[in-house]
């Protein structure tokens, strides 16, 4: 069946455009404004609305009471910029061309911080090409204004992978996943225009200097210095709901919060301290030393909670609010190094989320995310799906939002039926990853059952099967009682891996050449 004819018989076209428009005069309609907010490590259990008890997230749990929240969520990849791709391109990781993190070794010392920041070439990582097909582009065709705020991470500014290159009209903040590792850097972009800042140079990994006293507060006065990026990102998010007040719009904010290293406004500290009580402080062995590691933590997912209630606001007041969909997400699951110490937050819910299980890892603390939907007058608020979904699954949705023709090659499948409750919603038979890093991996969800293949390099074929209906937790490998659903799960992995164009990314033990 045709698209047009799916939608029509599903009840889900409206004139062309779908649901994606707001009445207005007669013959006239206003496009669907779109803001995709996309958090940064943030663990399937650090809200409020998902089961956290200890940090305070109001809003985003607002939002949720005012919308949908989504169960059976994933994302890309279990890192930041295989991740990315997946969402931006609606291909999954064994279509995608960026599969793991790739800091373009080959330009020079890349690591070194202190000559990145002054020497743009050692900047950013490997770009996506010129002729991706990104969310971006496929909405500033239907005549949408496109921002990317916060963090980039698929091409530096010179590179045909830059933002404005890739279907924004407005970038502002680190396109660098690596200068990111502070919050408080010398520098960020807007658009190809370096932004200096009023802070000083203080490398990642900087500890305390040497006889300072870890419980003195004036020994960590070099990691608070003058402007913290996400204000800044937050500022330019809201000048550019502003500006755009009359145009349809995409605000994609991608908020580096609440990545590492451990850094956060003194009196959102405060109000963690008196929660959580006196803590070690953390000594800095990876990112920054921490005088309150876990009252500074949740610290950073309050801003971003604070940031997510500033943008709602700032919808209602430009009176767009009604015609724009918002949907909060995650970019893989919480980390576990650097003094977060998630473990203590329970941060990735009943998934875990130690070393293996969380952030770089196929299971599910890694990928199995939060998303919250919330559309006034179109989602009914308060309600709940266990639809399973992926990071490509977006862009058809945005597409079927904006009215715009979806691109064959993509690897998704529209959820805006499920969003609308309303028509049939198609289901994927299976979602696919891989994962060319933490000793190869490769993943398969099909209906209850996952499958699991870890330390591809070290020549490892074989399948770790887990229930998800009776263990979410993938305690339990059952893959010996169920061997025709293994054998069901290899046939997709041979099918749905290609062999990656990036050499860095291929699987010799998989047949790559």
């Amino acid at each position: 069946m045709k698209r047009r004819e799916f939608l029509k018989k599903t009840g889900l076209l409206v004139s062309y455009g779908i649901l994606s428009s707001t009445s207005l005069k007669s013959g006239e309609t206003k496009k669907t404004n779109i803001v995709y907010i996309l958090a940064d490590d943030l663990g399937y259990g650090e809200l409020g609305v998902y089961g956290q008890k200890i940090i305070k997230t109001p809003n985003i749990d607002k939002l949720a009471k005012e919308g949908k929240v989504f169960t059976n969520h994933y994302s890309g990849a279990p890192v930041c910029a295989p991740s990315r791709c997946v969402l931006l391109t609606g291909l999954h990781s064994g279509h995608s061309y960026i599969r793991g993190n790739d800091e373009w070794t080959e330009r020079g010392d890349v690591w070194d911080f202190s000559a990145a920041s002054e020497n743009i070439h050692l900047e950013g990582q490997r770009p996506i090409s010129a002729d991706t097909v990104t969310i971006g582009k496929l909405l500033q065709q239907s005549g949408y204004k496109t921002a990317c705020i916060g963090k980039w991470g698929l091409g530096p500014e010179y590179s045909e992978g830059s933002p404005n290159k890739q279907g924004f009209d407005l970038f502002f903040g680190y396109n660098c996943q690596r200068q990111a590792h502070t919050y408080y850097p010398k520098h960020l972009w807007k658009n190809n225009k370096k932004i200096h800042l009023k802070n000083k140079l203080i490398e990642p990994g900087t500890p305390l200097k040497k006889g300072s006293d870890p419980n003195d507060p004036k020994s960590y006065e070099n990691f608070t210095l003058n402007e913290y990026s996400p204000d800044l990102m937050s500022r330019e998010a809201l000048n550019f709901l502003e500006e755009n007040r009359s145009n349809p719009f995409f605000l994609y904010y991608a908020t580096p919060l609440p990545h590492l290293p451990l850094q956060a406004p003194k009196k959102l500290v405060e109000k963690y301290r008196n929660i959580i009580g006196d803590e070690k402080p953390y000594s800095g062995k990876y990112y920054f030393p921490c005088q309150y590691p876990r009252a500074t933590y949740a610290a950073m997912i309050s801003y971003l909670d604070t940031d997510v209630g500033k943008i709602i606001k700032k919808l209602k007041d430009i009176g767009v609010f009604e015609n724009t969909l918002i949907i909060f997400t995650s970019d893989n699951g919480p980390t576990y190094t650097g003094g977060a110490d998630t473990e203590f937050f329970n941060s990735g819910g009943i998934f875990g989320e130690k070393y293996g299980r969380g952030k770089g890892f196929l299971h599910e603390g890694g990928i199995r995310v939060p998303m919250i939907a919330s559309w006034q007058g179109k989602i009914k608020p308060g309600t709940s799906t266990d639809h399973i979904s992926a990071f490509y699954d977006v862009l058809p949705t945005l597409c079927d939002v904006a009215g715009k023709k979806i691109p064959k090659i993509s690897d998704g499948i529209s959820f805006l039926p499920t969003l609308l409750n309303r028509g049939k919603q198609q289901n994927h038979q299976s979602l696919y990853w891989e994962f060319p890093s933490y000793g190869g991996q490769q993943a398969v969800r099909m209906g209850k059952w996952k499958g699991i293949r870890k330390n591809i390099f070290k020549g490892n074929k074989k399948i770790e099967l887990y229930d998800l209906s009776k263990d979410p937790s993938e305690t339990y490998d059952v893959s010996q009682k169920n061997k025709e659903i293994v054998k069901k799960i290899s046939i997709i992995m041979d099918k749905e891996h290609i062999p990656a164009k990036l050499k860095k990314f291929k699987f010799k033990q998989l047949g790559d050449k």
